[in-house]
């Protein structure tokens, strides 16, 4: 048993934990910035189509996500029982969901491309370049959805290196293979956008590959086909009343992030390109905050499934410390990077004069994100507390965000500019009612149970 009471073990453990997964998300904030830069020099249109055609992609990766927060939620706190038969059956559930939505993403992406393309903009070169896109990503929907249940279930018993190393490998691949198939290099047709797809496909079908020799020669959890049709009445209803509430949250909340994306993109093709840019720095601002929330629902779910209560409050109160931090090092991160941004974006004069201000606009923005990510997809979720994070989102974001967002673009009609600044006031909204609930230690529960 870690000794959790030492702040200066606990600090050091945390790190150990979180420097894989913050590797693992600059990783992945690297193969946008590098699609970005890529697509840079094949134009603008290129640069916002992809873009717009990866809300989708997004959406997509929040569902896995929430799947795979249930899977951690649970598997964690089993995990502090050491019971990994629990946590290969809770994986083999999870897969039941992740195969089911990855099998419709791609459906529709392969076959209504154009039409999905359509609730983003009205520009008809930005339709066509999107729906090449999103018929050859799709086939990338089948393979991501078994490597990211498998990487949750390794994270939540501690292996989350191992995780990062498959992850990396994979998205380093997908860098290489964007270059390749973007410019035509080695003999490569030149294929612009639909190389981006293209890499991205291969690169999640050599991680599934890659998945499973990991789970063949591994002594830690395995990837079980076969588990996906056991049956077990008690899990099921832990995992559905755990990890729907989650899905149910990170759906609600990226979904209401892409309608942002429809809102500027019925602004035009320069507040599109100017936000594309803007998204790839804030993911880079973003690693610590997102990699600190993974870690607060594996640490603090051991913990309780130890029975270690008093130690999980005192720890998720460190924890909600090194959030503010994150925060602030993700706003200075982001003023620093600025210049570098500025001198080196290849847009529009109107694009760039929006580039400015929304990235200082996101050098505060950073900091609501990190502490209501760390507490909401976190310290709750460690907890077995994904409803409040669920129905604290959905009001913020349907009924607060969005339609403000809606309201001042095209019936108020204010400057571009303003409307962003509006979308970039969700996270301190919610800021009041999410620090009273963590106060309040509502969300504190042993979820673990006899299930045989």
């Amino acid at each position: 048993m870690f000794k959790t009471n030492k702040k200066d073990t606990f600090y050091r453990q945390i790190f150990h934990l979180t420097l894989p997964i913050v590797l693992q998300n600059l990783l992945s904030a690297a193969v946008s910035s590098a699609d970005v830069v890529m697509l840079n020099s094949v134009g603008q249109s290129a640069i916002s189509a992809v873009s717009l055609a990866s809300q989708y992609t997004s959406v997509f990766f929040m569902i896995l996500y929430g799947l795979g927060t249930g899977v951690t939620m649970l598997s964690a706190q089993y995990w502090g029982k050491k019971d990994i038969h629990a946590i290969e059956l809770i994986q083999g559930i999870a897969l039941r969901f992740a195969i089911a939505i990855a099998a419709l993403f791609a459906v529709c992406a392969l076959t209504i491309p154009r039409q999905m393309m359509t609730l983003f903009t009205n520009d008809a070169e930005l339709i066509t370049l999107g729906t090449s896109y999103l018929r050859i990503v799709s086939f990338s929907y089948l393979f991501w959805c078994f490597c990211e249940v498998y990487l949750a279930s390794l994270r939540s018993v501690e292996r989350v290196t191992i995780s990062t190393a498959l992850n990396a490998l994979a998205l380093g691949l997908n860098v290489c293979l964007n270059a390749v198939f973007i410019f035509g290099l080695f003999g490569a047709p030149e294929l612009g956008v639909a190389g981006v797809a293209l890499a991205t496909s291969i690169a999640r079908g050599v991680e599934l590959l890659c998945c499973l020799i990991v789970s063949k020669t591994s002594g830690d959890v395995r990837l079980r086909f076969s588990y996906i049709f056991v049956r077990n009445k008690v899990l099921f209803h832990d995992f559905v009343h755990l990890s729907l509430p989650a899905l149910g949250n990170d759906l609600v909340w990226s979904v209401a992030f892409s309608m942002y994306s429809v809102i500027l993109g019925h602004l035009g093709s320069d507040m599109v390109a100017a936000n594309s840019i803007v998204v790839v720095v804030r993911n880079f601002a973003t690693v610590f905050c997102y990699g600190l929330a993974s870690v607060s629902t594996i640490w603090l779910g051991r913990q309780i499934g130890e029975g270690n209560m008093e130690a999980a409050k005192k720890d998720a109160s460190r924890l909600v410390r090194l959030s503010v931090f994150a925060g602030i090092l993700g706003g200075i991160f982001v003023l620093v990077a600025s210049p570098f941004v500025l001198k080196y974006a290849s847009l529009t004069e109107q694009a760039m004069h929006y580039l400015k201000y929304m990235l200082l606009m996101n050098t505060y923005y950073i900091t609501g994100t990190a502490l209501n990510t760390t507490l909401i997809a976190g310290v709750f979720r460690a907890g077995g507390d994904s409803r409040f994070g669920f129905i604290c989102d959905a009001i913020d974001m349907w009924v607060y965000a969005v339609p403000l967002g809606f309201i001042s673009a095209f019936v108020l009609k204010l400057p571009h500019l303003v409307v962003y600044f509006l979308l970039c006031t969700d996270e301190f909204v919610k800021w009041p009612w999410v620090i009273r609930h963590y106060r309040s230690y509502k969300w504190l529960h042993n979820v673990t149970k006899k299930y045989e």
